[in-house]
C-alpha cells in the first residue's frame, strides 16, 4: 500500500464501481484531473468505469440565442476554452483514462426542451 497515493481531486459521485462527474463550463483542464482520477480510482480496484457528462459542440447554437440579465449572450460565457465534448474526446483519445473505461455523454441539442 501507497500512503497518499490516492490523495487530492476526488470524483462527483461514486456509486458500487461506478464513478460520475459533470462537467459544466469549467476550465477544460478540469477534464485532466477527473480523467487522472478515475483512472487511479480504477488502477487501485475502487472503481469499473467512469460517466462523463458535459455539453455538446450543438449547445452553441441555443447559447448563442439566449441572454442573461444584462442582455449579454450566454454564448461569451460558454466558450471553446470551457469543458464541451470536443475537448474530453482529445483526452480520451490520448488515453490520458489509461484503462479506465469511460463514458462520455454530450448533451445535445434535442435534450433541451424548446429545441
Amino acid at each position: 500500500m501507497i500512503e497518499g497515493y490516492i490523495d487530492g481531486h476526488n470524483i462527483d459521485f461514486i456509486k458500487d464501481k461506478v464513478a460520475f462527474d459533470l462537467e459544466w463550463n469549467s476550465k477544460d483542464q478540469t477534464f485532466d484531473r477527473d480523467l487522472l482520477a478515475m483512472r487511479t480510482y480504477f488502477d487501485c480496484g475502487l472503481i469499473e468505469v467512469g460517466v462523463i457528462v458535459t455539453r455538446s459542440k450543438e449547445l452553441n447554437d441555443i447559447f448563442k440565442e439566449l441572454t442573461d440579465k444584462n442582455g449579454k449572450a450566454l454564448i461569451s460565457k460558454y466558450g471553446a476554452s470551457t469543458t464541451w465534448l470536443g475537448k474530453l474526446e482529445y483526452r480520451l483519445k490520448s488515453r490520458r483514462n489509461g484503462g479506465c473505461p469511460i463514458l462520455a455523454i454530450g448533451i445535445k441539442k434535442a435534450c433541451v426542451e424548446g429545441y
